[in-house]
């Protein structure tokens, strides 16, 4: 939202009046504030005078088309969120858009009603996530400042705001992280993957980098490249992601195998990225060479590209994203033990098959699973909190305050749910 607490603005482009009239009718129940425009430069002129939070422009209109439109948005207002609307999943414009106007999502024509209310809303909320996160970048500057003032005599005083700093970098670092999340569950409402499998990824990786003792850029940058390693799919149509992967034809494939060199040129702008891109972009190389973009070999691969590459596999399997065939657990191992010395790393092979035969080890941190009336502040969420439509709405690590614990409730008596959370005790740490 704006910072001035009006409603949030939404531009809608499009050179057909029923579409406007559409989608003026589909959001009128949100109390956003809606603006349209007939062609790309009514957009422009629109944006010069009045604050806009979001655009979502057609991709085919006389004069200047929805790329060119939101690249010029992206170029003057960067802070105003870009999504496409397009009648036709071209890959190129699609790879276009994504370089040129750094869009949040294209979606198609005719979309569904419910899918593209919450998208918006999602990026209304990234939007919230990125405002407090400002925030959060002000408070440690100015504290900072305030540190370099401070006398030898202000001893105490210079210790509550260390305490204080830790907090808030601790609140930026999560903030960050559930950015991420909340991406990845668009892509998940993509159907690039069955729901929840990138989490499931991110997890096997980092349990895979703490059994091979990582270094700590690959243990700083794998766990990211986990949640965002199938943010190529957006590039790929309906078609091509609706079957598994052994069913596709040569052509579909061939445009598949381009979703790894997607996924990198789509981080390619971001600063913080750039240890994640070469994972995403390696993820399906093979230990022979025989894989995929560019055929790297053994010890090439970069090692974080490896373990991916092992745990996405599997949760392949898992999911029967190969062949249709979801298969066990037993039998999922199986398969990424087959390909051991070809497919995989020998050693991220050997720590993958570790996790599942070591011996138990001391008792784990214990987890309570709790309805939302036995929440207490102190309480840590041990799992993410996902809403039944796949939104995040809380990542695993966050600490529960009383206001949180209302918010919480509130949400379940709006929603007409019964919410339960898996959650570690106040004080517990881990073992």
């Amino acid at each position: 939202m704006n910072a001035t607490d009006a409603p949030w603005t939404l531009l809608a482009v499009d050179d057909e009046p029923n579409i406007l009239a559409a989608l003026r009718r589909l959001f009128r129940a949100t109390g956003w504030r809606f603006l349209t425009a007939g062609h790309a430069e009514e957009a422009l002129a629109l944006l010069a005078t009045e604050p806009v939070d979001a655009v979502l422009s057609d991709m085919r209109m006389p004069g200047m088309d929805g790329v060119q439109l939101l690249a010029e948005v992206g170029r003057s207002w960067p802070r105003t969120a870009r999504l496409l609307l397009t009648g036709q999943a071209d890959l190129g414009a699609t790879i276009a858009a994504i370089n040129r106007g750094r869009l949040h999502r294209y979606i198609t024509k005719p979309w569904n009603d419910d899918e593209l209310v919450l998208t918006l809303r999602q990026v209304a909320q990234g939007q919230q996530v990125e405002a407090e996160k400002a925030a959060l970048e002000r408070l440690t500057h100015r504290q900072n400042e305030e540190l370099k003032t401070l006398n030898a005599e202000l001893e105490a005083r210079v210790g509550l705001r260390t305490v204080e700093l830790a907090a808030a970098n601790d609140r930026l670092k999560r903030n960050y992280l559930t950015s991420i999340k909340a991406f990845t569950a668009l892509i998940d409402l993509r159907g690039s993957a069955q729901f929840g499998h990138a989490r499931q990824v991110a997890d096997l990786t980092r349990r895979i980098a703490q059994a091979m003792t990582v270094d700590a850029a690959t243990a700083h940058d794998l766990p990211i490249a986990a949640l965002l390693h199938d943010i190529g799919h957006i590039g790929l149509s309906d078609a091509v992601l609706a079957r598994p992967v052994n069913r596709l034809d040569r052509d579909e494939l061939q445009r598949y195998r381009l979703h790894p060199v997607l996924g990198e040129q789509a981080l390619l702008a971001s600063d913080d990225m750039q240890g994640v891109a070469p994972l995403i972009r390696a993820h399906h190389e093979r230990w022979d060479g025989q894989g995929f973009p560019d055929g790297l070999r053994g010890a090439a691969i970069p090692l974080g590209a490896r373990i991916l590459a092992v745990a996405d596999a599997f949760e392949d399997l898992r999911g029967g994203r190969i062949d249709g065939q979801a298969l066990g657990i037993h039998e999922a191992r199986q398969v990424v033990h087959a390909g051991r010395g070809s497919r995989f790393d020998p050693a991220v092979v050997d720590a993958f098959d570790r996790l599942f035969s070591a011996a138990p080890a001391r008792a784990a941190r214990s987890t309570l699973r709790l309805g939302s009336a036995d929440l207490r502040a102190g309480h840590t969420l041990a799992q993410d909190f996902v809403s039944p439509e796949g939104v995040l709405l809380l990542s695993a690590g966050q600490h529960l305050s009383e206001d949180l614990i209302g918010r919480i409730r509130a949400f379940e008596r709006k929603h007409g749910l019964a919410v339960t959370l898996t959650v570690h005790a106040p004080g517990e740490v881990e073992r």
